[in-house]
């Protein structure tokens, strides 16, 4: 049963929920005046069934009525929760419950009473019913407008949960897009200098020396910054033009401009630095310039 309610649409499960409510709602009421009936005698041999085909046409009126409010809703009474909406949904029940009892009584009366005066009609037929009937077709009015709007309510929360499924797969592919064409690598390096920080593009690097716990970063406007860093952090930072040429240095090769190889190999750099390059690392260096 639980799963043949979920492979329903919403509409209909909000359809087949009002049938239940209102079923529900003419049982009740039935077996209501059943009970008055037998608590005060006012009359005998009377069961569940007579009562229910008796007031079979005024159930009839009501579900006739239902229509227009349900109809109503659907045409956006409920989508909007503003005041003026609820104002106008209170006035809508309110109205129909007078006109279904007005008709009731109307019925009963040119059935039942042969005076036809309109006195009678609205001083014993019009509150009998009102008493008798306002409570239960209001409560049922009130139950249908409810699972609508618990239906609209749930229609708008699925649309937002697509958007934002759907925001999540495009943010996800974009990522995956911006992955494959950004390099990740850093772009500048952010050398704090006293309470200030210098921020150096990376193309203005020539070379960075290890000192110590620090590094000295060497730049093309012949100015050199301490930076606390590892060797091996910078290298792993900098872009693919970096090279670890020598446990004591890295090199900007954009920047190099002649590969010495000799007793002690080294680099000359655009500016005449030499930097030596160790046996472990000429390998690369002279892959890089091949």
């Amino acid at each position: 049963m639980t799963l043949w309610l979920k492979s329903i649409s919403n509409f209909k499960r909000s359809i087949l929920i009002i049938t239940a409510v209102v079923a529900l709602a003419i049982t009740f009421e039935t077996f209501q005046q059943l009970y008055y009936i037998r608590r005060f005698e006012l009359a005998e041999g009377v069961t569940f069934f007579d009562l229910l085909q008796t007031q079979a046409y005024r159930w009839f009126i009501w579900l006739l009525f239902s229509v227009v409010l349900i109809k109503s809703i659907q045409s956006g009474l409920l989508k909007n929760s503003t005041s003026y909406r609820f104002v106008k949904l209170v006035l809508m029940i309110v109205g129909l419950v007078i006109l279904n009892i007005l008709i009731i009584a109307l019925i009963q009366f040119y059935v039942f009473d042969e005076s036809r005066s309109l006195t009678l009609l609205f001083s014993e037929y019009f509150p009998f019913f009102l008493y008798q009937k306002a409570p239960i077709y209001t409560l049922g009015y009130i139950a249908i407008s409810m699972i609508l709007h618990l239906f609209f309510q749930n229609e708008k929360l699925q649309i937002k949960v697509q958007q934002l499924s759907d925001l999540k797969l495009s943010n996800a592919q974009l990522f995956e897009q911006l992955s494959r064409e950004v390099d990740e690598k850093s772009k500048v390096l952010n050398i704090k200098i006293g309470n200030n920080r210098k921020i150096i593009p990376c193309e203005h690097i020539r070379w960075i020396e290890a000192d110590d716990y620090c590094v000295k970063v060497h730049t093309i406007h012949d100015k050199t910054y301490t930076m606390r860093s590892s060797m091996k952090a910078l290298n792993e930072k900098l872009n693919s033009n970096f090279l670890r040429v020598h446990r004591k240095a890295i090199v900007n090769m954009d920047l190099a401009n002649e590969l010495n190889i000799a007793s002690t190999s080294n680099l000359i750099l655009q500016n005449g630095t030499k930097i030596p390059i160790s046996k472990r690392n000429l390998k690369t260096v002279r892959s890089y310039f091949n």
